[in-house]
């Protein structure tokens, strides 16, 4: 009988390339903030608020920031399934690695449970960005309180870390 060789592709990209390469942060931070910059502006813009430039210089630090505290939690939350360990050999711990913790991290797509575990993922994320925008980051903004919501709506619908469904296979 023929040994099964489990190959571990969990140490991938989009969760752990920030940690296995460092020198990336310097591109993503800029970029990230540049996206959450330029969503903030078009918003406002599409709601015909005014004097957008001295409504966003208070606040946008912070809507970067607990941005990435808001990816983070997600972030988290993926890494759960690959936490909780079985032995492989058996029958409930083949099932886990195939359908949660393998493809969670390799593809999100092989298995229905892993692309729920990570749109779960994303949506936690998605209700933490809009949650912060609103009730920390836009506090001090001079905006109605539907301005303020529809801005944080924005925020989570477009800044939300859909590179979690990215399937790591693209980049190997």
């Amino acid at each position: 009988m023929k040994e099964k060789k489990i190959k571990l592709y969990n140490m991938a990209f989009p969760i752990w390339l920030l940690w296995l390469i460092p020198i990336t942060w310097f591109i993503i931070l800029p970029v990230n903030f540049f996206i959450d910059l330029l969503v903030v502006v078009l918003t406002m813009k599409y709601l015909k608020i005014k004097n957008i430039k001295t409504l966003v210089k208070p606040a946008i630090l912070r809507i970067w920031i607990f941005g990435f505290i808001a990816d983070m939690i997600g972030t988290v939350l993926m890494i759960i399934p690959c936490l909780i360990q079985f032995d492989y050999n058996s029958q409930i711990g083949m099932w886990w690695y195939h359908n949660l913790s393998n493809a969670i991290m390799y593809n999100p797509f092989e298995s229905v449970y892993a692309f729920t575990w990570v749109t779960v993922s994303l949506i936690i994320s998605a209700y933490c960005i809009y949650y912060f925008n609103s009730k920390f980051c836009l506090k001090k903004v001079e905006l109605s309180l539907i301005q303020k919501k529809k801005i944080a709506l924005s925020l989570a619908v477009f800044t939300s870390p859909y590179a979690f469904y990215l399937p790591t296979a693209m980049f190997f």
